[in-house]
């Protein structure tokens, strides 16, 4: 009883929500998200024909079921003795195929729930890889998760069982209905007497439930970013010490959490209380009608029988028509949020980026010249600026944190767009293409901080060159000078890494992702400060190696190390949304400053 009272409290409140959104102009956006869900749903449309098939004759067989026993209990009670084993047979045939129906129903349900599933994500997850970097990144990772597995999961569930479930219900209802009209014409009515009342009650309600289901959300999602964030930073609690005051704060949302919850839960119970009072003064009213009926001999045992199972099936048919309108209001939010992820402005891709492919291999130039960029209006990050990495040199960028250098990496990436001015990649023979999605195959990037993911240094290594031979890796990881360390590991280059690297050093997680850029062998090496954890030696060794291996790559870097300025043609200092080239002093009186 309680579950089919919160079904109707749903049920009208989507009610009251469908009128808003129809005075407010903003149906059409419903019936949009639906039709883009029932876009999946065609993919597997002979299945969902099949499984509304399914639901209509299991539906049918209960109650030929149900009538059959009905039969059965009169003829024992005395009133009826001829044709005894049909109506056994009839009982035992329904019931069987009714069980059969009902488990094939939901194994098809869930095969297809999980290929639309699969469908959906593949699909979200191509575009959200796709999406422009600004446009994503006004979306925290959690949101993004949150819509990629909970919004996908309701869409997909929906998207399968929305129709066929509108179809079987009805049918459902409409069949039982006319099945107890038939036999008695105030027992059908009987089962709607709690209808108005919670037509009444619904307003309120709704109201309060949403209020407290607020509360309780957003309590549970403030813990869950403290939750977070703490274990994200675990070592800087161990190291400062301050265990036992996180471990306060952790009790006190607790606490907070739980008074919410609380206060909930005794809504709940106070309305559950009230509803199931009233659920059951309508059944006992049912009851109370039967046994009236049987002592006027108006009805029989089984007649009997049959209003009393009819009425629970009329009410559960009922719940399930009524559920029908949550649940499309529900699926469509979800729709609207993974929707929002897909309309999102898509990267830049340049198809006449391949023309550069057969001329890599003499060399390419990064090249930018009156350059303009700024994450908001009017807030300038980089402003007229220029700059230029030719192959065979080793060019730095150089500047206080905070001014840009990131920025240009980004530039230079084609993450993000220039405002004005152009950023290009050059070949030899002067052919130019602009920074685009398509021209990072022409870039390996060693990203600052510790870039090495859970699993293998293999597979680490071959996330960049799936076809790399063990070789291949293993010669990768020698100019890199990771070999030392890794030979000795007791698997070797299929010696597990823990998430973050965990298990290795900072220089030697920088070391592996290095030898991750190196196995790429792109034409220009993007070293984001990713020889700061590593010593002098080590550093020099693996930058000569890095131009050994292919003397007419393009080196660029961003650091804060005298000994890698030292090496370089050329130095750009990143200052005041400007970029400029140091002249030969000024690049050795920094190199000293440092």
């Amino acid at each position: 009883m309680q579950q089919s009272e919160e079904e109707k409290r749903a049920f009208f409140g989507s009610l009251h929500t469908l009128r808003q959104r129809i005075k407010e102009g903003t149906f059409g956006e419903i019936l949009d998200d639906w039709r883009w869900i029932l876009g999946y749903s065609k993919r597997h449309k002979m299945a969902v024909i099949f499984y509304t098939l399914l639901g209509i004759f299991s539906t049918s067989f209960a109650l030929a079921a149900s009538v059959a026993g009905k039969y059965l209990i009169d003829i024992i009670t005395g009133y009826e003795t001829s044709k005894l084993g049909l109506l056994i047979a009839i009982l035992l045939g329904s019931a069987a195929f009714s069980l059969f129906f009902s488990n094939l129903i939901n194994r098809i349900s869930a095969k297809l729930s999980i290929d639309i599933n699969n469908d959906i994500q593949a699909d979200i997850f191509d575009q959200i890889i796709d999406v422009d970097w600004k446009a994503i990144n006004g979306y925290s990772s959690g949101d993004l998760l949150n819509r990629f597995n909970s919004d996908v999961n309701t869409v997909s569930k929906n998207a399968i069982s929305w129709l066929p479930s509108i179809i079987i219900s009805v049918y459902n209802f409409i069949v039982t209905f006319a099945l107890i009209w038939h036999y008695n014409k105030v027992m059908s009515l009987l089962a709607f007497a709690s209808a108005p009342v919670m037509l009444l009650m619904s307003r309120f309600l709704i109201r309060k439930q949403r209020d407290y289901a607020r509360k309780v959300k957003e309590t549970g999602s403030e813990m869950m970013g403290f939750e977070v964030e703490t274990f994200y930073n675990f070592d800087t609690i161990k190291s400062f010490g301050v265990m036992e005051n996180y471990g306060k704060k952790l009790r006190r949302w607790q606490q907070k959490l739980k008074k919410i919850s609380l206060d909930y839960n005794m809504f709940t119970i106070k309305t559950n209380v009230f509803l199931s009072v009233l659920g059951m003064i309508v059944q006992y009213a049912a009851f109370g009608y039967c046994l009236f009926l049987l002592w006027g001999h108006q009805i029989t045992y089984g007649t009997m029988t049959l209003f009393l199972e009819q009425r629970v099936r009329l009410a559960n048919a009922f719940n399930s028509v009524i559920g029908i309108v949550p649940s499309f209001l529900t699926s469509s939010v979800s729709a609207h949020r993974i929707r929002e992820l897909i309309e999102l402005p898509r990267e830049r891709h340049l198809p006449e980026t391949r023309e550069l492919e057969p001329l890599a291999d003499g060399g390419l130039e990064v090249r930018m010249e009156g350059l303009s960029f700024s994450y908001v209006e009017e807030k300038r990050v980089i402003t007229g600026s220029g700059f230029r990495a030719a192959p065979g040199e080793i060019v730095a960028l150089v500047g206080p944190s905070g001014e840009g250098k990131t920025t240009m990496i980004r530039l230079i990436l084609g993450l993000v767009q220039p405002d004005s001015g152009i950023a290009v990649l050059r070949s030899r023979d002067g052919t130019e293409v602009p920074m685009n999605a398509e021209s990072r195959c022409f870039f390996s990037y060693v990203p600052q901080g510790n870039a090495i993911l859970s699993g293998t240094v293999a597979e680490n290594l071959r996330m960049v060159r799936e076809d790399a031979t063990d070789e291949d890796i293993i010669e990768a990881l020698k100019l890199a000078c990771a070999w030392d360390f890794v030979s000795k590991l007791p698997d070797g280059i299929n010696s597990k890494v823990g998430e973050r690297g965990r298990g290795f050093s900072e220089g030697q997680a920088q070391r592996i992702a290095i030898a991750r850029a190196i196995l790429r062998d792109a034409p220009i090496l993007l070293l984001d400060e990713a020889t700061s954890a590593l010593d002098v030696a080590t550093e020099r060794q693996v930058l000569r190696n890095i131009i050994r291996q292919r003397p007419n790559k393009t080196c660029i870097v961003t650091t804060h190390r005298p000994t890698v300025l030292n090496l370089c043609q050329r130095v750009y200092r990143v200052m005041d949304t400007r970029v400029t080239e140091l002249s030969e002093e000024e690049s050795s009186r920094m190199s000293m400053d440092f």
